[in-house]
């Protein structure tokens, strides 16, 4: 980015700034609000998707929150398990803990969730959101208070992917009084969990401590022994000062620190689809050097200052920084994995290698694919309530200054196999299997209105996105990036979204919805300049029923892409070289159907509680357009062809049973035979997943308002199943674990 744009992004921010001071210049006449309520309810609705559930029927599109209780029902650290209870979200599980997971939302590509805005606090999460947004960094579900899911209309804060939606995870809150909460919990294959967090708000000051450990040994067997599991570390600090709710101007200043570590012997290995049927939880001899280790630090500081109850900004700073080495296994005998574990009987010598079996030098090929990352930009959100007759207005406006990197510095060790034990041969230099950096710098502004008019609300908005990317490959021989063999590749994005959504409250429990916007996917530095933008329009049509008794929502949606965009990515099952290209028009439409109530108070039994919820998904994906694509999944694609990794029918029950101190509760999920690679018709058994039926069931007896005792037991019915064949070769589920502990709260 040259100087006179940076000059332009920040006059731009001055300017921004300077606004609200205007404004509030012109009313000094009006009223403050002197309570914390209002305070909290603006300023976590300029950090929240959602908002809360009470303000869920005025959002104009499909949008689901999952509170603390919800949470905690079943002590989930998996974040696949937690949000199968939101309908619409597309999930494919890769390693059983969802420690990288692949979510999707209506449709859009689940590889590494490399289509949807995860974010934590409203911050976008992902190690480089825009140059290279795969999720090999997720936050941990077991820190968080709440999980907010947007899709459809209005989505258009909520940037730069603006066509399936957007995942906020809202962190532990600093505590509005002295309190705390610790659990353990431990069960089988050594798997523990230690949580605990501490805080306090005085007058004008507040904190929380937070730390975290999470551990297994694994549940896949390797030959020869070893571990197969992970153990990650988390901890997190917040500090708040604030003036006094009744203040003449309301500010309030926040900062965070976070720090997470993880080693995990994980591989992109998985099993032929005969050795699954034999040995389903085997892991090759072959994977036994895979390992991959990560470090994450975060810093953000958020102001917020309340002018009045008509005028408020919030302005984040935020820095991110990721480092991962992923070694693992990349080739055997020259071959790629995938080809191997695919047709194993044209492959057998290196089946055989693989196994365990004797070899040559430097038949196994080992990667360090180590990467460095950072996200960091500072944004603003400016928000505006006015009256217009019998209009009213609650305007928000928004700029952001991004820039985040990918420095990749990978090189390749070579071993062979003797005695069913890897031995290295050949050390490899860093930096000879990839060499490059890919950065982006994006300046986004959003505007949006909602207008009320009686039953009425309007939504309309518009977001623009101007994307600066910059790829510099270095090249095998350049170790010293002198830039002797410089390949460099620059090109600029500049892409305006319009939204509408419509709400009209036809009864006080009667709500109908709709929408229609315009869905956007940059591509990533590396790109060729013939590669487009991903783009679509998307529709939604609904409504939502609430009463005392129970809450439904019926959606229908359509996403017209002109322009699909594929990403040659390793964890889904390419070669790794992270191309992108066009796969031109695609239809994907759907029906979302959710429903909440209580079978207790419909019964009008007083001292039970039987809570009870059902969402039900159906996805129908289609290629409009034939292509030839080197895109393992994809291949030879026809027109009329499903995109494979979106199941058709998806369903997902909860049933609960509360009397006095003891609860317990039961989660189902039916999935049905997935297609694995683009066809039509009925899937072929060789590129299909498993139909499965799952039960997670949790129980738990609360002995005094301090202390909570539990247990859990995942897939309690032992369903052994495929979940995937990619990266590399069929993957299990996870079979059945127990773990139980308790809580501690004050």
């Amino acid at each position: 980015m040259n100087l006179s744009f940076g000059k332009t992004y920040f006059l731009i921010f001055a300017l921004l700034l300077t606004v609200p001071g205007i404004l509030h210049a012109q009313s000094d006449t009006q009223a403050k609000s002197d309570t914390t309520d209002v305070v909290n309810k603006i300023y976590l609705d300029r950090i929240m998707v959602v908002g809360a559930p009470v303000w869920v029927s005025q959002v104009p599109g499909a949008a689901s929150y999952i509170n603390t209780e919800q949470l905690q029902k079943q002590g989930y650290t998996d974040i696949n398990r937690v949000l199968r209870s939101v309908s619409g979200v597309n999930l494919q599980e890769e390693d059983g803990y969802g420690l990288r997971p692949n979510i999707g939302l209506r449709g859009a590509g689940v590889e590494r969730s490399t289509k949807v805005n995860i974010m934590e606090d409203g911050i976008l999460a992902a190690p480089a959101p825009y140059s290279a947004p795969a999720a090999y960094y997720f936050p941990n579900i077991s820190r968080m208070n709440s999980v907010e899911v947007r899709k459809g209309s209005s989505q258009i804060k909520y940037g730069p992917n603006t066509t399936g939606g957007a995942i906020n995870l809202i962190s532990t809150p600093i505590p509005a009084e002295l309190s705390g909460r610790a659990e353990l919990s431990i069960g089988e294959r050594n798997s523990n969990k230690l949580y605990a967090h501490f805080g306090n708000t005085h007058k004008n000051f507040g904190y929380l401590i937070e730390g975290l450990h999470l551990g297994d040994n694994g549940f896949k067997q390797l030959d020869n022994g070893g571990d197969t599991g992970f153990s990650i570390r988390d901890i997190q600090a917040k500090f708040m000062v604030r003036t006094s709710p009744d203040a003449n101007i309301f500010q309030r200043l926040d900062f965070t620190f976070g720090y997470n570590d993880q080693v995990s012997d994980e591989t992109y290995v998985g099993l032929t689809r005969d050795d699954f049927q034999l040995t389903p939880f085997r892991r090759y001899a072959g994977s036994q050097a895979d390992q991959i280790n990560t470090e994450h630090l975060q810093l953000m500081a958020r102001h917020f200052v309340l002018f009045s109850e008509n005028f408020d900004l919030t302005s984040t700073i935020y820095r991110k920084n990721f480092s991962r080495d992923w070694y693992k296994l990349q080739s055997v005998n020259g071959k790629g994995l995938a080809g191997v574990l695919q047709n194993p009987s044209q492959n057998t010598e290196a089946l055989e290698v693989l196994r365990g079996s004797d070899s040559e030098d430097d038949a196994l090929m080992v990667r360090a694919n180590a990467r460095t990352y950072y996200s960091q930009g500072i944004e603003s959100i400016l928000g505006i309530n006015f009256r217009t007759g019998n209009l009213r207005n609650q305007v928000e406006f928004g700029v952001r200054l991004h820039q985040d990197q990918e420095d990749r510095f990978q090189f390749e060790d070579g071993y062979r196999m003797q005695n069913g034990t890897m031995i290295l041969t050949t050390p490899g230099t860093p930096g000879t299997q990839a060499n490059r950096i890919g950065e982006a710098t994006a300046l986004s502004i959003f505007l949006q209105d909602k207008i009320k008019s009686e039953n009425w609300t309007f939504t309309p908005g518009i977001r623009f996105e101007n994307i600066w990317f910059t790829d510099r490959n270095f090249g095998s021989q350049d170790l010293e990036r002198s830039g002797t063999n410089l390949i460099p590749n620059e090109y600029t994005i500049t892409e305006f979204m319009p939204g509408f959504g419509l709400t009209y409250l036809a009864s006080d429990n009667f709500t109908l919805i709709s929408g229609i916007h315009r869905g956007f996917s940059p591509p990533n530095p590396g790109s060729t300049s013939d590669t487009k933008s991903e783009q679509s329009i998307n529709y939604e049509l609904g409504f939502r029923f609430a009463n005392n008794l129970f809450q439904t929502e019926l959606i229908g949606f359509f996403n017209n892409y002109s322009n699909l965009l594929g990403s040659d990515l390793a964890a889904g099952g390419g070669g790794g070289t992270t191309a992108q290209f066009n796969a031109g028009k695609v239809h994907v439409s759907g029906i979302e159907f959710t429903t909440n109530m209580d079978i207790s108070e419909l019964a009008r039994l007083s001292k039970i509680s039987i809570p009870f919820s059902i969402n039900y998904t159906f996805t129908n994906a289609i290629f409009q357009t034939g292509f030839q694509s080197s895109f393992g999944p994809w291949g030879s694609v026809s027109k009329g062809d499903q995109i494979p990794f979106i199941p058709r029918h998806q369903l997902n029950t909860a049933l609960g049973f509360g009397l006095g101190d003891f609860s317990t509760h039961i989660n189902s999920v039916f999935s049905p035979v997935m297609r694995t690679i683009a066809g039509s018709g009925s899937p072929d058994p060789n590129f299909s997943t498993d139909r499965y039926f799952l039960l997670d069931v949790s129980a738990d007896y609360t002995f005094t308002s301090y202390l909570n005792v539990f247990v859990n037991i995942r897939n309690i019915l032992d369903h052994t199943y495929i979940v995937s064949d990619r990266p590399s070769g069929v993957r299990p589920g996870l079979p059945r674990t127990l773990m139980g502990g308790f809580r501690f709260t004050i």
